[in-house]
C-alpha cells in the first residue's frame, strides 16, 4: 500500500492550522473529496465553516505536504485517508475518525481484531508481568494488541505481545517521525519492524500534553476491547476506558490490593460495569472465538515439553525451589510463571507455591 490519488490534496486541507476535524469532515460532507473543497472556493467554503474557511486559501501549507509526500516514499511508511479502502474499518465507527492516518509498519494489522492493554507509567513490578503475560497470551490467541508506547503498563503489553511473535499497535501523541519516550526508542523500533505505528499528527509534531487524551480515542477505536491493568482514580487509563465505553467497546479490568492506589482506578471501573478478570480466558470468552485455530503462541502446543513445567513437576513447588531447579532469575521465573497460569496451565497455591492442572 503506498500513497493514493489526491493524497496531496488531503494533506493540504489537514496541515492548515486552525482547521480542525469537525470542520474538515463538515467541509467534505458539503463538497466530497479535499479538491472539491478546493475547487468550490473561498465563498462556498463559508458558508459552511464561516470566516475560518479563509485559512484554506491564505496559508500555503506546501512545504510540509512536500515533506510528508516524501516521507510516504518509504516502503514501509504509509498515508491513508478516510477516502482510503484500507482505512480501519473499526475507526469508521467512531465520532470523530482521523481524517489522515500516519504509519510505520505493516497497514495490514489495522484489519485485524485488537484489544487494547492500559495502564499506569509508573506500574508495580507485579503489574508490569501482569501486563506482559495478559498481552503474550492473548497475541498468541490471534489478537493484535493495542496500546500507547508510554512507559510502565504499555511497554510491558506491547513487549509480551513481540515475544509470542505476535501482532501489536503502538498508537503515539506525537508526528510519527518522532519517538517518545526516548527511554523506548528500541522498542519503537521494534514494533516498526514487526508491527505497527500510529499517529494522526503531521509529521514534526513534538511532545504536547493535549494530544496524548486525544489519541486514546484511537487506541479504544481500534480495539474490540480494552483492558486496564493497575490504575490510578484520575489515570489517563480511565479516558480511554471511558472512550471505549461510549465507542460501544468492552471494557475490562483487572482488581488489586484494596490498599494499593494503582488497584483503585480498576476498582472504580468494575463497580462501573467493567468485567473484572482474572485470567485471559475472561476477555477470550466475551469477545467471543477470534481466529480459527485458537491456538496459544507457537511454543504453547508443546506446553507439557516445557523446562519449567518439566522442572514444577507434579507437585506443588515454592519460587525458590524452582530458581534452584532451573537456575532461572526470580524476574524471569514470574514472567513465565504468569503466562503459564494465564494459558490456564498452572495454578498459584498459598505461600507463593504453584502446582500443574494437567
Amino acid at each position: 500500500m503506498k500513497t493514493t490519488k489526491g493524497l496531496a490534496a488531503w494533506l493540504r486541507l489537514t496541515l492548515i492550522p486552525g482547521i480542525g476535524g469537525e470542520r474538515q469532515r463538515k467541509l467534505l460532507a458539503a463538497f466530497g473529496l479535499p479538491e472539491g473543497i478546493f475547487a468550490a472556493g473561498r465563498l462556498a467554503a463559508r458558508s459552511v465553516i464561516g470566516e475560518t474557511a479563509d485559512l484554506l486559501f491564505d496559508f500555503d501549507p506546501g512545504e510540509a505536504v512536500d515533506r510528508s509526500l516524501h516521507w510516504a516514499e518509504d516502503p514501509e511508511q504509509h498515508i491513508l485517508t478516510l477516502a482510503d479502502e484500507a482505512y480501519p474499518a473499526a475507526l469508521l465507527e467512531i465520532a470523530d475518525p482521523p481524517n489522515v492516518l500516519y504509519l510505520r509498519g505493516n497497514p495490514a494489522l489495522l484489519q485485524q481484531p485488537g484489544l487494547a492493554i492500559v495502564g499506569s507509567r509508573n506500574a508495580t513490578p507485579q503489574g508490569l508481568q501482569t501486563a506482559h503475560g495478559f498481552a503474550r497470551t492473548l497475541a498468541g490467541q490471534g489478537l493484535t494488541i493495542i496500546s500507547g508506547l508510554a512507559l510502565g503498563i504499555d511497554a510491558a503489553a506491547h513487549q509480551g505481545a513481540l515475544a509470542a511473535n505476535g501482532n501489536t499497535i503502538a498508537v503515539i501523541g506525537t508526528g510519527a517521525d518522532r519517538i517518545y519516550p526516548a527511554r523506548n526508542k528500541e522498542l519503537a523500533l521494534q514494533i516498526a519492524e514487526q508491527g505497527l505505528i500510529v499517529s494522526e499528527f503531521p509529521l514534526g509534531t513534538p511532545v504536547l500534553a493535549a494530544n496524548f487524551p486525544r489519541r486514546n480515542r484511537i487506541i479504544s477505536g481500534l480495539s474490540r476491547g480494552v483492558l486496564v491493568v493497575e490504575a490510578a482514580p484520575e489515570s489517563g487509563s480511565l479516558i480511554t476506558a471511558r472512550l471505549a465505553g461510549e465507542q460501544g467497546r468492552e471494557v475490562f479490568a483487572i482488581p488489586g490490593s484494596i490498599h494499593s492506589p494503582l488497584a483503585r482506578g480498576c476498582h472504580k471501573l468494575i463497580r462501573q460495569g467493567a468485567k473484572l478478570v482474572e485470567t485471559a480466558d475472561d476477555i477470550l470468552e466475551e469477545l467471543g472465538n477470534l481466529t480459527a485455530n485458537n491456538q496459544l503462541p507457537d511454543e504453547a502446543p508443546h506446553r507439557t515439553e516445557d523446562p519449567l513445567l518439566i522442572a514444577l513437576g507434579h507437585d506443588p513447588c515454592s519460587l525458590d525451589q524452582l530458581a534452584e531447579r532451573t537456575g532461572y532469575s526470580t524476574e524471569k521465573l514470574l514472567t513465565e510463571l504468569l503466562t503459564l497460569e494465564l494459558s490456564g496451565v498452572l495454578a498459584t497455591l498459598p505461600g507463593n507455591r504453584y502446582q500443574r492442572l494437567n
